[in-house]
């Protein structure tokens, strides 16, 4: 196999170019076959192979530097860095990461995770090497779909007044997760399918000659040709900001891109390489369904369909569902999403109601500002957006909805842990910095049915910003039977016992309710609250639970720092209750990948390990 001569950064370049389509092969099937048993992101990594091995045909690694922007797509850029034995752990607690990591390669010059990030690291990497006098290569490499983040403009606008090299690699495959769309897009789907301007150049030149007007007139026609060449040629808008704009080019032409390549590397300024290539290419079933394939799970080699079936609903179908039927009963439901219409369970109501549908594109901040001027407009928008991307919108929620008090609903899909795309996505962070903003009402459901009650809620009864959070995977469907109305600030006692009072928020409810279980059997009196909302605080309830226990406990799946321990301390501080508080949260720090089950055990918030916290608590305070 010619794959095994790869061990070690810049062995492609021992290859022979009559063996560089094999091993393109042999990537193509290695991928397939391993992440049909470990899941990944498939169709993004297929498409990009030849992309990958032309450019570290053309560059030095790790001297030159290549900056992935999300970085789901550099897993061919991990084998070619020597790290082919490692994807057997792919995506695991302690295994490879699934994006550019530092710490695993020196071949990763920058984390990424998140998109629209790489011009703008990838350009202060290249000020830093001027500075230095250094003249290694920087290469950007980001996909059309994070073209739609506005943090990408801000970068070119900077990189335009760049006087030494600098290259970006324009990855086109027409698509970000699921279809891209705006006028951006358009432009490019232009660039992609547009020679008007080469055909009527060659025309206007062979009619001018036959006319008798010469080569004269073709001169003084030429004079006039900035105009029209800013009209219809490819690229024009990179060169109006001053960025010179090579393509677009067959991106599994591998010959062809590395003449390119090596072309970009002369330009002193920032270039553009527009490169032309297809999500899931080479296996068909990942070509037919992009999106299906661009984070998937194990899989049937064969067919391509989920090795497991899903049996019980997640939670972002019955979210899905909700919206449908509220999207019925209220005519100026809109719901928006950056890009995710698929992953947060929205594509049902754009089939519904295409009007009140938008994507908005990788566009985290902007979705949020537009949400606030649909509030104003008289709408009652619904961004259904990851926790971990939230987290870009931050400003906005702040000023743009918030200060204005704004009925503006976020539904933070995958809030806490999330497994194993790692750091870069786990939801760990909401409830500390959305309970930090004055206005905003932040709820987090037990189970599946209070989640559709607190959408409800959300739509039909509240009146500024609220945050509903909810956890990824498969919904709880236990504690049916506790399904006490939504009241606002109002949490909801399950259990009203004495000595130990467990406040649990959202997804940890079900955690606590089997810790209650386990201490029961040892004879402990034991309180459970669902503390349906984060913020505000049911004060009523906490003052009274801390006036009645000997102990209280809270829960969550968040950093502790911040979150609903610290602000269940803090208030029994200003109201001078002084009673033992136990804080069970995910420790202050960036959990990396791994099973949810694995890094609940590992970071002490599974079953086991609270009662065994709890339980050593007893024994300090009882005897």
């Amino acid at each position: 196999m010619v794959l095994e001569k790869i061990n070690q950064p810049n062995d492609i370049k021992n290859i022979s170019r009559e063996e560089l389509p094999v091993l393109a092969q042999e990537i193509r099937s290695f991928l397939i076959d391993k992440l049909s048993v470990t899941g990944g992101h498939l169709a993004s990594n297929l498409g990009v192979i030849e992309l990958t091995m032309a450019l570290h045909l053309t560059f030095s690694l790790p001297r030159d530097k290549i900056v992935w922007d999300v970085g789901h797509q550099s897993y061919t850029h991990k084998i070619l860095t020597g790290r082919r034995e490692g994807f057997d752990s792919l995506r695991k607690l302690g295994g490879l990461s699934g994006f550019p990591k530092r710490e695993e390669s020196a071949c990763d010059v920058f984390d990424t995770g998140h998109s629209s990030t790489s011009v703008s690291a990838a350009l202060g990497i290249a000020q830093a090497r001027d500075l230095a006098g250094d003249d290694y290569s920087v290469c950007a490499v980001i996909g059309d779909g994070s073209f739609t983040g506005g943090m990408v403009y801000e970068a070119l606008n900077n990189a335009s007044r760049l006087k030494t090299n600098f290259i970006i690699v324009l990855n086109d495959n027409g698509m970000s997760i699921s279809e891209n769309v705006g006028g951006l897009s358009s432009y490019l789907s232009t660039i992609r399918t547009n020679d008007t301007y080469t055909s009527l150049k060659r025309a206007a030149e062979d009619m001018l000659r036959h006319s008798g007007g010469g080569e004269a007139a073709i001169r003084r026609i030429r004079g006039m040709k900035n105009n029209l060449k800013s009209i219809l040629i490819p690229g024009s808008f990179f060169e109006q900001l001053g960025i010179t704009y090579f393509g677009p080019i067959d991106g599994y032409n591998i010959d062809r891109m590395i003449t390119v390549f090596q072309n970009a590397r002369k330009v002193r300024g920032a270039v553009v390489v527009h490169v032309l290539t297809q999500k899931g290419r080479g296996y068909k079933p990942a070509e037919r369904m992009p999106a299906r394939f661009h984070g998937t799970g194990p899989f049937d080699i064969e067919t391509g369909l989920p090795a497991k079936k899903k049996t019980k609903a997640d939670w972002s179908d019955i979210f899905s569902t909700v919206m449908c039927k509220e999207g019925k009963k209220t005519p100026n439901l809109c719901a928006v999403t950056a890009a995710m219409p698929d992953g947060t369970g929205l594509k049902r109501f754009r089939g519904m109601y295409p009007n009140r549908f938008f994507d908005v594109g990788i566009a985290e901040e902007h979705a949020v500002t537009f949400c606030a001027g649909l509030a104003v407009g008289g709408m009652i928008p619904v961004f259904a957006v990851y926790s971990s991307f939230l987290q870009r919108g931050f400003d906005q929620i702040v000023h743009d909805v918030c200060l204005q008090n704004l009925h503006v609903i976020f539904a933070i899909d995958r809030g806490g842990l999330v497994g194993a795309d790692g750091e870069t996505h786990q939801g760990i962070f909401d409830l500390s910095y959305l309970t930090m903003i004055p206005n905003i009402s932040v709820l987090a459901p037990k189970n599946k049915w209070e989640l559709a009650d607190m959408l409800k809620w959300a739509v039909r009864k509240a009146s500024g910003p609220v945050a509903i959070r909810y956890p990824r995977g498969c919904a709880y469907d236990g504690l049916e039977e506790f399904r006490a109305p939504i009241g606002y600030g109002k949490w909801e006692i399950l259990y009203d016992e004495s000595d130990i009072c467990l406040l649990a928020v959202g997804s940890m409810v079900e955690t606590a309710y089997e810790v209650r279980r386990m201490l029961k059997t040892e004879g402990a009196n034991c309180s459970l609250v669902n503390c349906r909302f984060v913020r505000p605080l049911d004060e009523e309830v906490l003052l009274e639970a801390a006036r009645s226990h000997d102990l209280i406990v809270t829960l969550e799946e968040n950093v502790e720092r911040g979150g609903f321990g610290s602000m269940v301390v803090s208030c029994l501080n200003d109201f001078g209750e002084h009673i033992s508080v136990e804080r069970i949260a995910l420790p202050d720090a960036y959990i990396e990948a791994g099973s949810v089950d694995l890094l609940k055990k590992e970071t002490a918030l599974d079953v086991e390990s609270i009662y065994k916290r709890i339980r050593t608590r007893m024994i300090g305070l009882f005897g």
